[in-house]
């Protein structure tokens, strides 16, 4: 089962990074204040970076990578991978 990585930007400026296998279904629940306590209190969010990878496991993975990651480190990523 394919599953996605991705970095939200919250309406204060900060970054959140998950991962799902329903990036759709995810959003919407990001954004109906139900999917997590950090991204409830910073609505609305948007989807700025989306990485699939071919497994549940890989994308955990790829999560725990990215939140290792810089603030500069992130919105270089960011920049590099627009989502359209």
């Amino acid at each position: 089962m394919r599953a996605f990585t991705y970095i939200l930007e919250c309406a204060d400026g900060t970054l959140y990074t998950g991962y799902t296998t329903d990036m759709e279904k995810r959003l919407s629940t990001h954004n109906s204040g139900k999917a997590s306590k950090y991204t409830r209190s910073r609505l609305p969010v948007k989807l700025v970076y989306l990485e699939e990878c071919i497994d549940k496991e890989t994308a955990m993975s790829r999560e725990w990578h990215i939140k290792q990651l810089s603030r500069v480190e992130k919105l270089k990523l960011i920049e590099e991978n627009k989502v359209k």
